[in-house]
């Protein structure tokens, strides 16, 4: 390994300040989701928390993987465990405005003093290394420094709960040493393709890696070639597969823009954490809000078996997830919600069209490995005032791309390649006619916008 290969040293011997001190220091090392590459594997992680005293085991843990609406399950579920009386952990990404963000207690801060100590604790192994000091020779990456912290804080913070969202893929994602007590998986797509594969069986393949042997897996809806890859991983592991989407009736859908409402009840006996049909209200928007409410109440229920209507309902009600179709309290209202796939550019525009059906702006900005194509194509016929712009710095991005496929040439859209300076524009706009704006196709964008907007 290249002899400069060192892990950044700190310029002070005192603690870290603050969890923004930790973020900045962590930012020094290979970041995938900045486009950086790495080789993706476990051994490292592995013997970083086996060196730590493993703390990926201090608590009971269920782990998320999925292209689409992992995020929004995993709040869901580590809320219904708090309501059950449980300190639940949540493992989440990527972070909207602070790092912090990413390791929390159900969704509520983690106290700076956690973070601060569990940054601390891991430092030692670190601070000063080399790549050769390191199973595999090459230092940590920024992801594996925070997954370590988070694993640390929890076992801080005496939780007995860790619900953990996995970063990217599954089987070789930095969540991946956990032996999680049940597995869940949100729907597949095509993404990340450059690291996953090229396929949705592929892609299935990898998110299916979390699945352990003799523990159950939990599903929503899938696309048929990707439920045939969830289905033999389990028959080979030995792990009881449900379907959510099979088990779970829901009726009287009413998404507005405080939330998402239905009655939902469960088909199996052997599966249904209780008889009846159950309405459930949380405060995260859009029809396919329900379908996970549905999925988090069995995954739930997997680890508390007692769970009842009741507790369930008191959890999903405090799942509050930033960027997911999150209305910000203006007049006229702005939308960010992160949807950079064509999936979820889909369920975004659903919802959108439900709460707000008539004339409106967009502001859209994605990275360079999204398929914007697809998007525009979704978006473009939707919106009358279109701007394009970068997701912000944070990610590769080819803005004039995007906005010739939004129809820059053809007079369809204006580009504003500052990121703040459109955040401004297409506010300003929207403002003026009266219209709401949907801000969408990156988290990044979504971050930038609120640091604004807010």
């Amino acid at each position: 390994m290249a002899e400069a290969q060192y892990f950044p040293a700190m310029t002070t011997n005192k603690k870290f300040a603050g969890s923004e001190e930790i973020f900045a220091y962590y930012m020094g090392f290979v970041n995938v989701e900045k486009g950086q590459k790495t080789e993706f594997k476990l051994d490292r992680m592995r013997d970083l928390c086996a060196k730590l005293g493993h703390p990926e085991a201090a608590s009971t843990s269920i782990h998320v993987a999925g292209s689409k609406g992992k995020g929004s399950v995993s709040t869901m579920i580590a809320r219904i465990l708090e309501a059950a009386g449980h300190r639940s952990g949540l493992y989440t990404s990527p972070h909207l405005l602070r790092w912090k963000e990413r390791i929390s207690l159900a969704g509520d801060e983690m106290p700076e003093e956690i973070l601060v100590d569990a940054a601390e604790e891991l430092r030692p192994l670190v601070e000063g290394k080399t790549a050769a000091d390191f199973v595999g020779e090459e230092l940590p990456t920024y992801f594996e420094l925070t997954t370590l912290t988070g694993f640390l804080a929890f076992r801080r913070a005496a939780c007995d709960r860790m619900v953990l969202e996995t970063g990217m893929g599954g089987r070789l994602d930095s969540t991946n040493v956990v032996s999680s007590a049940a597995s869940v998986i949100t729907p597949i797509e095509l993404e990340h393709t450059e690291w996953l594969g090229d396929t949705i069986p592929k892609i299935a393949f990898e998110k299916a890696g979390i699945i352990k042997p003799g523990k159950p897996c939990y599903i929503s809806r899938q696309r048929p070639e990707a439920r045939e890859v969830f289905e033999r991983a389990c028959g080979e592991r030995g792990s009881e597969l449900f379907d959510a989407s099979r088990l779970a009736h829901i009726e009287g859908l009413e998404v507005d823009r405080r939330g998402t409402e239905a009655s939902i009840s469960f088909a199996d006996a052997s599966a249904r954490p209780w008889a009846g049909r159950e309405r459930f209200r949380a405060p995260l928007v859009g029809a396919v809000q329900a379908e996970n409410m549905a999925l988090a109440i069995l995954a739930a229920s997997s680890i508390e078996p007692g769970l009842d209507p009741e507790t369930a309902r008191r959890g999903l009600a405090r799942a509050v997830l930033p960027a997911r179709f999150q209305v910000l309290g203006l007049d006229p209202p702005a939308i960010l919600d992160g949807a950079h796939t064509p999936l979820s550019t889909r369920l975004c525009l659903d919802s959108f069209n439900r709460i707000f059906p008539g004339p409106a702006a967009l502001l859209f900005a994605c990275a360079h490995d999204k398929k914007h194509e697809e998007m525009a194509a979704i978006l473009r016929p939707r919106f009358a005032h279109i701007t394009v712009t970068r997701p912000g710095t944070f990610k590769q991005s080819q803005p004039e791309k995007v906005a010739e496929s939004f129809g820059l040439s053809r007079g369809g859209c204006r580009l504003v390649e500052d990121t703040q300076e459109a955040v401004r524009q297409a506010r300003a706009e929207a403002a003026e006619l009266g219209l709401p704006l949907l801000i969408a196709g990156s988290f990044y964008l979504c971050s930038e916008a609120a640091k604004i907007l807010e």
